[in-house]
């Protein structure tokens, strides 16, 4: 489990482990933990209270570091995602915890990434995940379960993307006006879009 390689039990809470709860507009989450001595790990409110178990987060960071790799903030929009925009968790709470998995030796920040932290999982981390696939399975399926029972409205991806459709749009005729073949060629794309959205 973590903190093996510093000492540190599964049950040790450490420095960074209280983070506060969040209150749900239906009441508390705690039915899709798997302890009863859940732990609440800060971030934006939304329709949860309590999910995460102690220690769960570090899973939940160390397997999106390992799909590829990210940086802090990436991270919490990734985690957002991952439940439909429910859920955000904090920075107080993420960046304590990737110091820890820092520490623990199975991240690392990629150096070639500029000023921007950028984490990257280490051989230990992978082996380290690898070993615990059950548990990050478990985790992940939860998640998704929640955004299936409590989501609703377009994902957060599809909103982003249509913000951008609309900012490349503002900005495009912010240039000035569109030739007869751009509005055919613009219209040629959007209708196709709509099209294969419809199919979808």
């Amino acid at each position: 489990m973590f903190g093996h390689r510093h000492g540190r039990g599964h049950d040790d809470h450490g420095p960074h482990e209280h983070d506060g709860r969040r209150h749900a507009r239906g009441g508390m989450f705690g039915r899709f933990g798997h302890h009863h001595d859940e732990h609440h790990h800060g971030g934006r409110g939304g329709r949860l209270g309590r999910f995460f178990d102690h220690g769960d987060l570090r899973y939940v960071l160390l397997g999106l570091i390992a799909e590829h790799p990210r940086h802090g903030y990436e991270l919490i929009k990734a985690i957002e995602e991952r439940f439909g925009g429910l859920y955000s968790p904090s920075p107080g709470v993420v960046y304590p915890t990737l110091t820890l998995l820092e520490e623990l030796g199975y991240i690392r920040p990629d150096i070639a990434d500029g000023p921007r932290k950028q984490f990257v999982i280490t051989p230990e981390g992978s082996e380290f995940l690898a070993a615990n696939k059950a548990v990050v399975d478990q985790i992940f399926a939860r998640i998704a379960e929640v955004t299936r029972t409590y989501g609703g409205g377009p994902a957060p991806e599809i909103k982003r993307a249509l913000h951008n459709l609309e900012a490349a749009m503002t900005i495009r005729l912010g240039r000035g006006p569109l030739s007869p073949e751009q509005v055919r060629a613009v219209t040629t794309i959007l209708d196709r879009a709509a099209s294969e959205i419809e199919q979808s």
